[in-house]
């Protein structure tokens, strides 16, 4: 029974083995060839990036404080249908009447994560300073600050309330919180970047990127550009002007990696990059 026991544990792992080799040779056969275009610079300083950053991000910026306009407004509509200050033919009555200020509510919850989205894209091409701790953390939080002045309200009123009936008031509370909640969750950056990351990762000489992506590589053989065609070349400062917001973590780490094997081999202890954008910048070089 033993000796069967091993032989099945045997087979299993030469099974998961052969299996590992063969998703390996597949994954060999769908690399394709690349093809590149060279990107030329814009910035020739600091000053000139941050322009274009801010220049690239203000689009996304204006459309999200025009979403998040709209979003109050319906939560404002909500309310005046709510109590009744503004009635049409279907919200004098029951269903008509629930239905229209919960629509509101979800339409309100729909344009605040649009808009949150696109703000956490704007963060992303024109970070703020890390240095100003109060400017980050509202730049960088704002989606959920406007989630609360957008539902916060609504739910205050509600609950304050004595003419409304109390099975009313419940079921507005639970919607109202429910898509607070929702907005909270989808409107946070749970990986944001400082703009004096961004700085740091602007003196690479030469990195690739896609047309579509939104990081780019220190590496053409990068596993996330295996079934990429053509790629756009160029220095990371041209990728950050033209939207690629970080560089490519695996990419990172094995730049990281490479710079620790080459400190090893040098004489002394203090040949070792001193911090971690250098030692990606010197492994992405070489």
């Amino acid at each position: 029974m033993a000796t069967d026991n091993k032989n099945n544990a045997a087979n299993e792992a030469a099974k998961k083995a052969l299996e590992a080799v063969n998703a390996k040779k597949a994954a060999e056969k769908k690399k394709v060839e690349h093809t590149y275009t060279q990107v030329g610079q814009q910035s020739t300083n600091k000053e000139e990036l941050l322009a274009i950053t801010k220049q690239n991000a203000r689009p996304y910026r204006i459309a999200a404080f025009i979403l998040w306009a709209l979003a109050i407004a319906c939560e404002v509509f909500a309310v005046l249908i709510f109590f009744h200050k503004v009635e049409f033919k279907f919200t004098t009555e029951n269903p008509g009447w629930t239905i229209a200020w919960i629509a509101l509510l979800v339409l309100d919850l729909i344009l605040v994560i649009i808009a949150s989205r696109l703000w956490v894209k704007a963060n992303h091409l024109d970070p703020a300073p890390a240095t100003n701790k109060t400017k980050f953390w509202i730049h960088n939080n704002l989606g959920v600050i406007i989630s609360v002045f957008a539902f916060v309200p609504f739910i205050i009123l509600i609950l304050t309330n004595k003419d409304a009936d109390k099975k009313s008031k419940t079921l507005a509370t639970i919607v109202a919180a429910v898509a607070l909640l929702i907005a909270g969750v989808s409107s946070a950056d749970y990986n944001p970047i400082s703009q004096e990351e961004m700085l740091e990762a602007a003196d690479i000489d030469t990195v690739f990127w896609t047309a579509s992506g939104t990081v780019f590589h220190a590496y053409d053989d990068c596993q996330h550009l295996n079934h990429t065609v053509e790629l756009l070349t160029g220095t990371s400062t041209t990728a950050i002007e033209n939207g690629k917001t970080r560089l490519c973590k695996t990419c990172e780490a094995r730049a990281l990696k490479e710079a620790e094997e080459i400190a090893e081999k040098l004489p002394g202890e203090d040949k070792a990059p001193e911090t971690q954008g250098e030692a990606t910048t010197a492994a992405a070089g070489n």
